[in-house]
């Protein structure tokens, strides 16, 4: 696992083995490129809605679902249906449960267009993932920021630059007691897509 920058600071935090694990390599740049380059082109991005401040908001970035079957899943109390696993995003799930021994029944990806789009702080605690979720997550395209803080300590943060082809597997105990996000940046962005494999229950 690298170490993790803390904000602001020229010390560094290492992760504990259990909560995280780290490959800077997973997918090489001309494999992550093409891929990045195929969903892009391929995917039917939609734009959510969530409840922020008791107010309905756009979220800042696009999204979809693939899995296994097509059975609905809960999205801010609409239903909405699974795509089934395309050929190039299936063979990334075999490839990461038989290099790490973890399996996935489902990906949700992140679109994000540009330096404005984000994702705030949360956790991924909801009970359709289990109570120790693992969830792998690859990095294509532009280098963004993922920041850690724990829930009860916020001025403990550190960063984590996700590069093209990267891969975080989290786990163990990491989303009960750490928040993640990726937070706006003032420096122009190009496209970045994130694949977050998961196992729902």
């Amino acid at each position: 696992m690298n170490q993790l920058s803390l904000f602001n600071s020229e010390e560094f935090y290492e992760f504990p083995k259990d909560l995280l694990e780290y490959r800077e390599n997973f997918l090489q740049p001309k494999e992550a490129n093409e891929l990045k380059d195929h969903l892009l082109r391929t995917v039917q991005w939609e734009q959510r809605t969530q409840n922020m401040y008791d107010k309905i908001v756009l979220t800042p970035r696009l999204t979809a679902w693939y899995g296994d079957t097509m059975e609905s899943y809960e999205s801010d109390n609409k239903k909405k249906e699974n795509n089934i696993w395309t050929p190039e995003l299936l063979s990334l799930k075999e490839r990461i449960e038989k290099e790490f021994g973890y399996r996935f029944n489902g990906v949700l990806l992140n679109l994000y267009r540009n330096n404005n789009d984000s994702v705030a702080w949360h956790r991924d605690k909801e009970s359709k993932y289990g109570k120790r979720p693992v969830i792998a997550s690859v990095s294509l395209g532009q280098s963004r920021n993922f920041d850690f803080r724990k829930i009860d300590h916020h001025q403990s943060k550190y960063s984590l630059p996700l590069t093209n082809g990267s891969l975080l597997i989290m786990k163990g105990n990491l989303q009960e007691y750490w928040e993640h996000r990726i937070a706006k940046s003032t420096i122009p962005m190009k496209e970045r897509i994130n694949l977050t494999f998961r196992f729902r229950i």
